[in-house]
């Protein structure tokens, strides 16, 4: 069997060492840590037994982060039927742009079979040692194998890993409901905080502090936050609420990047932050500066409630040269955010393909499959708006006279916002080829390509236009030579790019040649569309398009002697 390793939450790395020895020829090794506290007291609004709790659980391939089964949880107990949920969604799927989906009865669920611990801690002191043992163990590893159909040794062959998720069953405003840390993040946003107001205390601490990692794994960091306070909605769905097992012959080194932003050159990005600490509002609001370059953006009246955050946030345009970039922030007001931000600035337009001759060959040749790039079309950002609730008090001076005032306090809306990105690229063959026809030709003639984009976006101020496009071909098998494409026409809101002139073309065109030994079939080119920001990052897309080769150049060459 597999040497495994643990990447669950752990308390200390002591038991991290543990699950690495103690339980190596178990099914699987845990990356998990838990925090939580006093849960406080119930209301008429919402309550929670403790033990009311279970898991989600997601299994996730390795290499690109793809969800690779359909969730499902594993709860002790019996939900009732008619019980308010979200379907079976991932926190991976969440983070990629996928909304709520309320649903109310219809919830599945599986009873392990062998008692799970408690997952949820009411005392701050979780039996994180007996949740890493228990998802670390072979039965219960063969037991999700089991249930999401996947064979056992392909599992634990390292290429997998098992996302898991805290879920707590509670009732909220008279009606029970399912939720994991990541659900309830979204959920209270949605009702402008009111499920933090009334429950903060499982659902903003106890749920989502039950689970975090010990170190960096799926593209999620290591948290070194509080553990037993409550947390905002920003740290739940960034870093909160999960827990991750893996399978390997050896420890996996953390990744590590000493960059917070890689951006490309001459292009307009937005850098943002999450402002936390006390509460801002216009009698004590929260002012932030962005020193880039020489230049320094300011941020006003940048407003949360007591307890959460907000994203602040500047549009710019990046520098013509790569480089490295040390972006310093200071904040003025109640509020603290990251004071430095370090980004890297690249120049893609550096490896185009070299100049394909006629008599090239590449006899081994084997086409490779088009790898799946990062992808994220939408994304999801929230302003809070403060608003004064009038609250007269009548002060009394004496006993025919006094005075009102004005007692009341800010109260915060939740303002939400979207953008979405949707990206097309056709190629086709180069008009300058004489023997093409529709999407067929020969090869060692050129391909021409248009990529046409358009963002759609609530607050067309905090979203820029998609940028940037970088083809890579199947001769190269997708990697060592690419083209950056040129930017022919960008509004506000659509983009157009092409392939830039050739410096190779004799008629100078906007031309791609294929190689002349390129087997006959489907020739498919990749390009990945980026570079339109928003507040909540960027956004990108990974596209292909495909011609059909029929022959090649030689062919249309007819050699004979000269008439006498």
């Amino acid at each position: 069997m597999k040497r495994v390793i643990s990447t669950f939450l752990s308390l200390a790395l002591l038991l991290a060492l543990l699950c690495m020895s103690a339980y190596a020829d178990t099914g699987g090794s845990g990356n998990i840590d838990g925090g939580g506290g006093s849960m406080g007291d119930a209301t008429s609004h919402g309550s929670w037994n403790p033990g009311n709790d279970g898991v989600r659980v997601t299994v996730v391939r390795a290499s690109d982060h793809a969800v690779v089964t359909t969730p499902f949880d594993f709860t002790n107990k019996t939900p009732s039927e008619g019980i308010y949920h979200f379907g079976k969604v991932s926190k991976l799927q969440y983070n990629n742009g996928t909304g709520l989906s309320p649903v109310k009865g219809g919830y599945t669920f599986k009873n392990p079979g062998q008692i799970m611990p408690r997952i949820i801690s009411t005392n701050g002191t979780n039996n994180i040692e007996a949740i890493k043992k228990y998802f670390c163990s072979e039965y219960i590893v063969k037991r999700i194998a089991d249930i999401t159909g996947m064979d056992y040794d392909t599992l634990i062959s390292g290429e997998y890993k098992i996302l898991l998720e805290p879920i707590a069953y509670y009732k909220f405003e008279g009606v029970m409901i399912a939720t994991t840390a990541t659900e309830a993040a979204l959920y209270d946003e949605q009702v402008s905080g009111q499920l933090r107001y009334w429950m903060g205390s499982l659902t903003a601490k106890n749920l989502p502090l039950s689970m975090f990692l010990e170190t960096p794994d799926l593209g999620y960091p290591a948290w070194s936050g509080p553990t037993n306070k409550n947390v905002s909605n920003s740290d739940i769905k960034s870093s909160l609420g999960l827990g991750i097992v893996r399978f390997e012959e050896q420890p996996e080194e953390p990744e590590i990047s000493t960059y917070d932003y890689e951006y490309r050159t001459n292009t307009e990005v937005i850098t943002a932050v999450e402002v936390s600490g006390g509460q801002s509002d216009p009698d004590n609001p929260v002012t932030v500066r962005f020193h880039i370059d020489g230049t320094t953006y300011t941020v006003s009246n940048v407003y949360y409630p007591d307890g959460d955050s907000q994203l602040a946030w500047v549009r710019w345009t990046t520098p013509d040269e790569p480089q490295d970039m040390t972006i310093n922030v200071d904040v003025s007001g109640p509020g603290s955010a990251q004071a430095t931000i370090h980004c890297k600035i690249v120049d893609l337009d550096e490896n185009p393909p070299p100049n394909p001759v006629a008599d090239d060959r590449n006899d081994s040749f084997t086409p490779s499959s088009v790898p799946d790039r990062p992808e994220k079309t939408s994304a999801q950002w929230t302003i809070w708006d403060p608003w004064w609730r009038e609250y007269w008090v009548w002060h009394s001076t004496g006993e025919d006279s006094g005075y009102w005032c004005d007692h009341g306090w800010w109260e915060f809306d939740l303002e939400r916002y979207s953008a979405s990105l949707s990206a097309a690229m056709e190629i086709t063959p180069d008009e300058k080829n004489p023997t093409a026809s529709d999407s067929t030709m020969k090869s060692g003639y050129g391909v021409n390509q248009v990529v046409t984009a358009r963002v759609n976006s609530s607050q067309r101020s905090a979203t820029t236009a998609l940028q940037n496009a970088v083809s890579y071909f199947p001769e190269f098998n997708y990697e060592s030579f690419w083209r950056l494409l040129d930017r022919i026409s960008i509004s506000s809101s659509s983009s157009r790019l092409e392939f830039q002139k050739n410096e190779y073309s004799t008629y100078n065109r906007r031309t791609h040649f294929t190689p002349i030994w390129y087997l006959d079939g489907s020739y498919t080119v990749n390009t990945w569309v980026i570079d339109c920001w928003t507040p909540a990052g960027m956004l990108s897309a990974n596209l292909t398009d495909s011609l059909s080769i029929r022959g090649n150049l030689w062919d249309d060459w007819h050699i004979a002697p000269l008439d006498p």
